[in-house]
């Protein structure tokens, strides 16, 4: 022990006088480090180490945090969108219970995240006199707020997934928004451009520039999103938009046509009055044969006629002014009105005209010939009295009762033609009023039969 403190103190000597022979930097800089190689200064350099691996585990505890805030955060908001999507669409008891559930999701997520950002604000591990304690304690409230944050991850994140069947349905919901309205919108688009088209005509269209007009507010509507007025409603909406805007350019391209046909109608339905005109002045030759040679049963009731044909002409001729007025102020509706009422007065005429002259062709026909009439109506009857018997013993008394009156009316109308002067007029008119009672008996048959026998198998005549 003696040997080892003397070899300590000629080291301590030699290292004091190797001082004193120094230059006086270099003694400096040696004093400054010298306490450190008497003091023990391998043991600080190793404490500051220890503190700093410290320091490193909690920036690491600290970093895991932020991270795991950030990633349930991004899950919230991300889930948020899928509760807005569902609630927007679907008004369901179960969509109305996952938007309180996620209400309260949320209620904890800001627990745990204000806990996080607690163990945050209380350590800060950027100063310099950080201890390894300190750094323990808030590498440990960091990690215990990573580890909540990361549980309220995962328990939103299965409550996510037990959306799966409201979020499909409701994505497939809002999947028909964005077409429709879209078509809606191109529908208006063209609708304005048929009638930029139909206005550089000269057509002023200004009924279909205010039914364009009138679809504004809808588009507005439209533009705002179903978030606010609701998928439903907004798809509906779209659809009569489009509707509406198809319509309107249809009518807008047929304007040209329109005007066209309406130049047309006017032209032919003011020839055909003129025509009529000059044809009504021949009924008045035709009234005085009919005078001349039959009774005035056969054609007193065309005496008339003469007078409402001018009466009937003169109306037509005034309309037909009134749908000019209207064409040329472009007022389509009531012109296509008036040229209806025109067409209307001039058939009604037309007949009335002709009536005199078919009267007098007919009254002569049979006057020359009635036989001709008389077999025409009984061969009519005897048709139906087969069809009545084919299959049967004896006739149905429905069908036999009409049929046997038919030939009695047949046989008065052929005995009212005995003497001077006989009512052919009523004449023709009782055979072709027999003729249709036959024919309703027929009628009569061959539904009943059919109803029988579907299959069309049975009797024919």
């Amino acid at each position: 022990m003696t040997a080892t403190f003397t070899r300590t103190v000629t080291a301590a000597a030699r290292e004091s006088l190797a001082l004193v022979l120094l230059p006086l930097p270099l003694l400096v800089a040696a004093v400054a480090t010298a306490p450190a190689a008497f003091t023990g200064g391998g043991t600080r350099r190793w404490g500051r180490g220890r503190g700093e691996s410290q320091r490193a585990e909690a920036q690491a505890a600290k970093d895991a945090a932020a991270a795991a805030f950030y990633e349930l955060d991004t899950a919230q908001r991300e889930l948020r969108i899928s509760i807005e999507t569902i609630t927007a669409v679907d008004p369901s008891p179960a969509a109305r219970k996952a938007a309180a559930d996620f209400e309260a999701f949320g209620r904890r997520v800001d627990e745990v995240s204000s806990t996080y950002i607690t163990a945050v604000d209380a350590h800060d591990l950027d100063r310099d006199d950080l201890d390894g304690a300190a750094a323990g304690r808030a590498r440990a409230d960091l990690a215990k707020a990573k580890d909540e944050l990361v549980r309220a991850k995962a328990d939103l994140e299965r409550f996510g997934q037990s959306l799966g069947s409201l979020l499909t349905r409701a994505e497939n919901q809002l999947a028909q928004v964005a077409p429709a309205v879209e078509r809606a919108r191109q529908g208006l688009l063209a609708a304005s451009n048929a009638l930029d088209a139909a206005r550089a005509t000269g057509l002023k269209a200004d009924d279909l520039a205010a039914r364009l007009a009138g679809l504004s507010p809808e588009l507005t509507k439209l533009n705002q999103g179903a978030g606010r007025h609701g998928v439903q409603e907004t798809v509906v909406r779209a659809e009569r938009v489009q509707r509406e805007a198809e319509a309107i350019r249809s009518e807008a391209e047929q304007l040209p046509q329109r005007a066209a046909e309406t130049d047309k109608r006017l032209v032919s339905l003011r020839t055909r009055a003129q025509a009529l005109t000059t044809r009504a002045a021949g009924v008045a030759p035709v009234l005085s044969e009919l005078r001349r040679r039959y009774t005035a049963a056969c054609w007193q009731d065309l005496q008339q006629v003469p007078e409402e044909a001018e009466r009937a002409v003169a109306l037509a001729e005034q309309r037909l002014g009134e749908a000019r007025a209207a064409r040329d102020e472009q007022r389509w509706a009531d012109a296509t009105s008036l040229l209806a009422t025109v067409r209307a007065l001039l058939n009604t005429t037309d007949e009335d005209v002709s009536a005199a002259g078919d009267r007098l062709r007919r009254l002569d026909e049979v006057a020359f010939d009635h036989h001709k009439e008389v077999e025409r109506t009984r061969f009519a009857i005897r048709d139906a009295q087969r069809l009545a018997m084919a299959g049967r013993s004896t006739p149905d008394p429905r069908h036999a009762r009409p049929l046997d009156e038919a030939v009695d009316r047949l046989e008065r109308a052929v005995g009212g033609l005995e003497g001077r002067h006989p009512d052919w007029w009523h004449f023709l008119t009782e055979t072709e009023a027999v003729r249709h009672s036959v024919a309703r008996v027929v009628q009569e048959i061959r539904e009943e039969r059919g109803k029988s026998n579907p299959s069309g198998g049975g009797s024919q005549q």
